[in-house]
């Protein structure tokens, strides 16, 4: 009998040993998506939101750090002017970092924090 009980506590003991394993791991996961994961997603998506919104005479900033005057869209590229000599660029859209309004909002909302 003495066997049979310290055998049961033995099967307890090792259930209990994997619940301790599994949940610290899901915390982590969990504590993971929400600091990396979701942020960076909800990055992307406001990237490609400010890519589909762009328009004509919109000023944008490359990812090189170009800048100029939006003077054509196309469904995948984009031609620019840039400065006064209003030499034209075309690049691909996901190669616009920023656009004139979104730094205006960004600034504003850095100033009211």
């Amino acid at each position: 009998m003495f066997l049979f009980l310290s055998g049961t506590t033995t099967d307890a003991a090792a259930g209990g040993s994997m619940l301790t394993l599994v949940v610290p791991l899901l915390l982590m996961f969990g504590l993971m998506y929400l600091l990396i994961i979701r942020p960076e997603n909800k990055k992307k998506k406001k990237a490609e939101q400010m890519r589909n919104e762009l328009s004509l005479g919109d000023e944008i900033t490359t990812i090189g750090g170009i800048t100029g005057k939006i003077v054509q869209i196309t469904e995948e590229t984009i031609t620019f002017e840039t400065g006064e000599d209003r030499v034209r660029i075309q690049v691909k859209k996901w190669a616009i970092s920023t656009t004139a309004k979104m730094e205006a909002e960004e600034a504003a909302a850095g100033r009211r924090k």
